[in-house]
């Protein structure tokens, strides 16, 4: 199974970005996990919550390729806390986090639910 590809929701410069939805955790993304295609890691922020009964873990795997030469520092992996449980995430260093074809992976628990939501930093004006 593909993993599901979110888009990011922009920052915007010099004025304000009202609170967004985000995408629904379900059983496909626990599956088969998330993909940010076309990713800047470095400009790069995920909003998770978890609405489970339990904690969960989100895991920003590590990349692959000669352009991950930080990889063998290993996947980061962030707990979410039960209930009500949110996190913010990132930047992400591309050097570690980055897959080959400028992609950033995600990989949830079993049994999470809740959003995850993308976020992309403008760069400074």
């Amino acid at each position: 199974m593909a993993r599901t590809a979110i888009a990011y929701t922009p920052f915007v410069p010099n004025s304000h970005l009202t609170d967004v939805a985000g995408t629904t955790i379900d059983a496909t993304l626990v599956t088969a996990g998330v993909v940010i295609n076309s990713v800047n890691p470095e400009r790069t922020l995920l909003r998770v919550t978890n609405t489970s009964g339990a904690t969960k873990v989100i895991t920003v795997k590590a990349g692959t390729g000669p352009q991950s030469w930080m990889a063998g520092s290993g996947d980061s992996a962030t707990t979410v806390a039960a209930t009500t449980g949110v996190e913010w995430l990132g930047p992400f260093t591309s050097a570690r986090f980055q897959q080959q074809g400028t992609k950033l992976y995600i990989d949830f628990a079993a049994g999470t639910t809740g959003t995850i939501t993308v976020f992309k930093l403008p760069k400074a004006l």
